[in-house]
């Protein structure tokens, strides 16, 4: 194998002593600003023992690359460092500075404790009552009880309002979205609307226009239809930015954003709404 060909492909395994979601989530950033290379991916989860650990540096071994581990169990992470070293396997610890520049400015120790971002606490209820909430509150359903929302979207078909609604719930905020739908969506249903904030969303036609065909197209349906017509996808833009403007909504446009970065952008937007009702 060339050296051309390692940086084009190559293994990343990934160790954790809890479930892995904080790793996963790092791995990932670093790995976009990494173009034109693919890691093949080898999660380890929930790994607590030394009999586990090795059974996992038996799969390193066996496929070397680079280590990115998340273990807050010292003694562990010392012994992955010491059996990747053993193999020249170069391995990172993730969070190692973070929690040792943190310590250092609370003039505490951290408490080593696997998972503990998931404990039981009133953080993760709040979660769980908000995926409860953007559950039933998905595509319009439930209007009566849209003002208990924290966050409203509105918009045509396929501007991202389910998927960034979701990830908003994960984050403990009561999202619901409510489909424009021409013909049907009228300008009364939402003057019942006042504690949340509302967002309007939009995207360009033409980006619009082909995120439908892909859409239909995996449904084996005809794409031939106004619902993916250049005209009438205009039509339903203007009329929903006359919507948006009628209620003086904040509009973001996600043509070019990810579900994460629309989700930053409206979170901003959410934290300026709240210190507006607070003034």
């Amino acid at each position: 194998m060339t050296d051309d060909t390692k940086a084009e492909r190559f293994h990343l395994h990934l160790v954790s002593d809890s479930t892995g979601e904080t790793l996963n989530a790092v791995a990932g950033a670093v790995l976009a600003q990494f173009e034109g290379t693919e890691a093949i991916r080898h999660a380890y989860v929930m790994v607590r023992t030394s009999r586990q650990l090795d059974k996992v540096m038996e799969t390193i071994t066996s496929q070397p690359g680079i280590v990115l581990c998340t273990m807050v169990n010292q003694e562990l992470e010392k012994q992955l460092l010491r059996q990747c070293a053993d193999r020249t396997i170069p391995c990172v610890p993730v969070l190692d500075q973070a929690i040792a520049s943190l310590s250092k400015f609370l003039g505490t120790k951290a408490s080593h404790r696997p998972g503990g971002q998931h404990t039981l606490n009133e953080d993760y209820f709040q979660r769980i009552e908000a995926l409860n909430f953007t559950l039933a509150h998905d595509d319009g359903q439930m209007m009566e009880s849209l003002d208990e929302a924290d966050i409203v979207l509105v918009g045509v078909s396929r501007t991202s309002k389910t998927p960034t609604c979701m990830y908003l719930a994960h984050r403990g905020i009561k999202a619901a979205n409510v489909p424009i739908v021409p013909g049907i969506s009228k300008v009364e249903q939402f003057t019942h609307i006042k504690r949340p904030l509302v967002v309007g969303l939009t995207v360009n036609p033409d980006r619009l226009v082909t995120i439908r065909k892909a859409r239909l197209r995996s449904l084996n349906e005809s794409e031939e239809m106004d619902y993916t017509d250049m005209e009438q996808v205009k039509a339903e833009m203007k009329a929903a930015r006359r919507l948006f403007s009628h209620y003086d909504w904040p509009v973001l446009d996600v043509t070019r954003r990810s579900v994460e970065e629309a989700s930053a952008a409206i979170l901003t937007l959410h934290d300026e709404h709240k210190a507006g009702q607070h003034d």
